[in-house]
């Protein structure tokens, strides 16, 4: 009787056997932040008619995305493009063009094209930076599966990821950032050749898909070093020789990968200087911290209209549950070296996102901001202050998942309180979040490509070393429709200007949006914008001549705009009658431009 006893209790004792493979768990969250993403981009999805709201940017990176694609397949040189821009050329590698992520989305471009592919894109940024969070938290920070999924899912999907999803894929990409954080940080006595050369691998990838990602983590990384140094400063020393030495062979080898591309960049054709716009302009306000952003299920347009420079800078948007929830866990969690290091990286980031001179519900306090004291410094200068919190957003990832950890081990210890602490903190975070949820990517409605450019019409009329020229001809910063005309088609044909960064001339390499003006293209942009058509004189149509022979224009081409009928009559009184061919106005200049 005893002995059939003592077999039930051990049997009774045995710990139950999860059904399935080990990895099913971490399948479903890795599921669940795919499914997300899928929510989030489903304005894209089959809807060729609909661009995410920040539209010129959209246009740009499917340009981008094209364009690697195209490099891929004819063997072209991805640094540097003549399809646009004509005559001059753009400098890829001097502006965002996301190699990282077009080479490898190659097939997905060549197969489905351009908006597919950047759709495609954004998807991995979102749930590629949660998953990489979540395996980081999971393998190196805490043994709760659940903790790991919460930190990754807020790392991946923070009103600041989903804002800059939608318009600026360099910003978006950060799935690397948590491998290069796992090498550089390895545990005390660890490697130093090997997870070198991963990291000089990771940092070179990493450059062609968002440089100013890597300098934010660089700046982070240091902070938060210095920030551990002085909380621990014993294991700090031990750390510091692997550390150093592994960061001494990534840069070995990330030099020796990146020599040409930078040198392309800073010394190549159609390099530059400085930046096209004032960086320190874009500064958040002190109370977009405990705002709600728009592409969250409690947010609106007014309120983040006034605190943030535009809809895709929504960096700082954590709202007020929150903040209070991270300064119970930095009191809570004090002891820890590692928080007070993350706090101390975030608060500092936090603070410098306020720019030069804080605001505070969008009226300028006269205050000076800490960003005042760094804003000459190297690297810091080019920086754009709004995008600071994007660096905040990990570390409260972090703090979180430490916390739901703190309150499992509590749980499970033999002394553990009677009140359900689990329950009540998995409340407090969920309290939190939930305001936080993102919304599907705002869309706005776009022209279609003529007819007679998608289905190839144009090549007829366009001969080897000619351009295709669409009207307006150069749009800097905003919207470009040759550049979308040009994205969609793969590229098919060579077209001058465009929405880049390139000199303001060639003997003036400071930063400018677009091409040097022609005066043609100004004419022709003021009236798109405004829709009224000024006197049109002979110097004009002179002029509009000259610049066609310099864009080597052999077809003008006008496609659906806003206040298309006065452009074109500005057109027809600058060249002469057009004729409408397939859904587009068409003016042949072959004759009088060669």
């Amino acid at each position: 009787m005893a002995t059939g006893t003592t077999a039930r209790t051990e049997v009774e004792a045995e710990p139950r056997r999860p059904r399935g493979p080990a990895w099913t768990p971490d399948a479903l969250v890795v599921a669940g932040y795919l499914g997300l993403a899928l929510l989030l981009t489903s304005g894209q999805w089959r809807h060729p008619g609909r661009l995410f709201h920040q539209a010129g940017d959209q246009v740009l990176f499917e340009w981008m995305l094209a364009r690697a694609a195209r490099a891929v397949v004819g063997l072209e040189n991805p640094l540097y493009s003549t399809a646009l821009n004509v005559p001059d050329g753009v400098n890829l590698m001097a502006n965002t063009s996301v190699l990282g992520l077009g080479v490898p989305l190659t097939p997905v471009t060549l197969l489905f094209g351009s908006q597919a592919a950047f759709t495609v894109a954004v998807l991995c940024c979102l749930a590629g930076t949660a998953t990489a969070w979540y395996v980081l938290l999971r393998r190196r920070l805490v043994t709760s599966r659940a903790a790991a999924a919460v930190g990754g899912l807020f790392c991946g999907f923070a009103p600041g990821m989903v804002s800059q999803a939608g318009a600026h894929l360099h910003m978006a990409a950060q799935f690397l950032v948590p491998a290069i954080l796992a090498v550089v940080f390895r545990p005390a006595g660890g490697r130093v050749t090997r997870p070198g050369i991963c990291l000089g691998l990771l940092v070179t990838w990493q450059v062609f898909l968002g440089e100013e990602v890597l300098v934010f983590l660089a700046l982070a990384a240091g902070v938060f070093v210095v920030g551990y140094a002085l909380a621990d400063p014993a294991a700090a020393r031990r750390a510091a020789p692997a550390l150093l030495g592994r960061l001494g062979v990534g840069a070995a080898v990330a030099g020796v990968l990146l020599a040409y591309p930078l040198w392309f960049q800073f010394l190549g054709p159609q390099h530059y200087r400085g930046m096209a716009f004032d960086a320190y302009g874009y500064q958040l306000d002190a109370a977009s911290f405990t705002a709600a952003a728009r592409q969250t299920v409690v947010g609106d347009d007014y309120l983040p209209g006034l605190l943030s420079p535009n809809p895709t800078e929504e960096n700082s948007f954590f709202g007020p549950g929150l903040l209070v929830l991270t300064v119970v866990i930095v009191i809570w969690l004090r002891r820890r070296p590692l928080v007070r290091a993350l706090a101390g990286c975030g608060l500092l980031f936090a603070l410098l996102s306020l720019g030069a001179e804080i605001r505070v519900n969008g009226a300028d306090t006269g205050i000076p901001g800490p960003y005042r004291l760094v804003a000459g410094l190297p690297l810091l200068d080019l920086a754009v202050p709004a995008r600071f919190p994007l660096v905040c957003v990990p570390v409260l990832g972090i703090l979180l998942a430490l916390s739901l950890q703190r309150v499992r081990d509590v749980r499970t210890a033999p002394d553990r309180p009677a009140v359900p602490v689990r329950l009540l903190w998995a409340g407090a975070v969920a309290a939190a979040l939930l305001p936080l949820t993102p919304t599907p990517i705002r869309t706005v409605p776009t022209a279609p490509v003529p007819p007679f450019v998608a289905d190839g019409g144009w090549r007829a009329y366009v001969p080897a070393g000619r351009t295709l020229v669409a009207v307006p001809p150069v749009t800097a910063a905003a919207f470009s429709p040759a550049m979308f005309w040009s994205a969609r088609t793969g590229l098919a044909f060579p077209a001058p200007g465009g929405y880049f960064i390139g000199p303001s001339a060639r003997d003036d390499p400071s930063a400018r949006w677009g091409a040097p003006d022609r005066p043609t293209a100004v004419l022709l942009r003021r009236v798109a914008e405004t829709g009224e058509v000024p006197v049109i004189t002979d110097a004009d149509r002179q002029q509009a001549v000259a610049d066609l022979r310099h864009w080597r224009a052999a077809v003008v081409v006008q496609g659906v705009l806003i206040h298309g009928d006065p452009v074109r009559r500005a057109v027809d009184d600058l060249l002469g009658p057009g004729r409408e061919i397939d859904g587009a106005l068409v003016w042949d200049v072959r004759d009088r431009v060669s």
